[in-house]
């Protein structure tokens, strides 16, 4: 089958994912439930509140005086309410025009307010935000790749790269230390397929695909959050690709452990960092210690008739098994975070990679490209 048949079943795949034409609860019925139990059961007689896409946003200063943790937890148990978010002033509570327009908008990002999700068994939303420039991060994706490839595949120019996964909570609880709300904790499961074919073989070859899947879990307090994960990988190299270039199969496999942190800074800027390690490695040879790190930029402007946010990051990483040396990743481009976009997160991004091939037993190459993808995050 060639690669362009596999791009088409992965397109028409994410357009009938279930969910995709799902209608979010009314936001002005989230408001007024949100309303009612703010008044009945924590006497607060008219709190300034704002529903966005199922966001609540309420003023920090219309809770003084209340156990904020159950204020959160109970606002957070609603029907139809993908997050709670407290805020410092009435003009974060300003509502959206009422008719769309071609304006770009502003919207605060400064840190401080607590953001609560929905908790309880398979909660929607993630409190560890997902890497936008690593290339290993599971989620939907298609791309192109024009390559440079040194090595086992020096012919290949043309690289269709494509990728199924996600990264599911399977329960989402709050943590409280007395008074005050501090934060949420998560657990759940990741998992992801990542292929790559060869556009110039004449029967565009499978290369390479990667098998991952990992349990995890995540914390998350204020703008600081922190991702841990127990996983495996195994790597299969195509039939055909095989054929065609006789190379030697390494059957290349592990289990590893790793841990990120993150933290927003003002003006939709994160920094993240973390490491690992991996074990049950084949080969046994294989150097086990890792390091990442990078940053990203969410725009707090954006254009409010297609709901288009202009974002960029760069994901860096350095392998013990190759002495160390960088390898970057970087990804600029819009998402479009209006609710009728198959009901998700949808984004398109130049894509820019210099270093270390991520591709199964190839980890030893260098490759360079540059690309267009289109990428899906629930």
């Amino acid at each position: 089958m060639s690669s362009v048949r596999y791009l088409l079943i992965a397109i028409i795949i994410l357009l009938r994912l279930p969910g995709a034409e799902a209608a979010p609860v009314e936001d002005a019925y989230i408001a007024g439930y949100a309303a009612s139990i703010l008044q009945r059961e924590f006497r607060l007689a008219n709190p300034a509140l704002d529903v966005k896409n199922g966001i609540i946003k309420v003023r920090t200063d219309d809770l003084t005086g209340t156990d904020r943790a159950k204020v959160m937890e109970a606002l957070s148990s609603i029907p139809g309410v993908a997050g709670v978010e407290t805020v410092d002033n009435e003009k974060q509570l300003a509502s959206s025009p009422s008719t769309p327009s071609a304006t770009w908008v502003y919207e605060t990002t400064q840190p401080g307010g607590q953001v609560t999700l929905q908790t309880g068994f398979l909660p929607t939303g993630h409190l560890f935000k997902s890497l936008l420039a690593d290339p290993r991060w599971p989620h939907f994706s298609a791309a192109y790749h024009y390559t440079s490839v040194s090595g086992d595949f020096d012919d290949t120019v043309n690289i269709a790269t494509v990728s199924f996964g996600e990264t599911i909570p399977f329960y989402r609880g709050n943590l409280s230390f007395g008074q005050r709300f501090a934060g949420q904790w998560e657990t759940g499961i990741q998992g992801g397929v990542f292929s790559d074919f060869n556009l110039d073989a004449p029967s565009s070859d499978l290369i390479n695909t990667d098998f991952f899947g990992a349990v995890y879990s995540s914390v998350r307090m204020g703008d600081f959050s922190a991702f841990g994960r127990l996983f495996h990988q195994s790597s299969h190299l195509g039939d055909e690709f095989l054929l065609r270039t006789q190379l030697q199969r390494v059957n290349l496999s592990f289990e590893g452990i790793d841990l990120k942190l993150s933290y927003e800074l003002p003006y939709g800027i994160r920094l993240y960092g973390g490491g690992g390690g991996l074990f049950h490695k084949e080969p046994a040879s294989l150097s086990p210690w890792s390091v990442q790190y990078g940053i990203e930029f969410r725009s707090p402007w954006r254009l409010d008739f297609a709901a288009m946010r202009p974002i960029a990051a760069v994901d860096l990483k350095n392998y013990e098994e190759n002495d160390w040396q960088t390898d970057v990743s970087a990804r600029a481009g819009v998402q479009f975070e209006n609710l009728d976009v198959m009901g998700r997160h949808f984004q398109i991004l130049l894509e820019y990679f210099n270093g270390h091939a991520p591709s199964g037993q190839f980890y030893i190459n260098k490759i360079e490209y540059i690309g267009l993808g289109a990428h899906f995050y629930f």
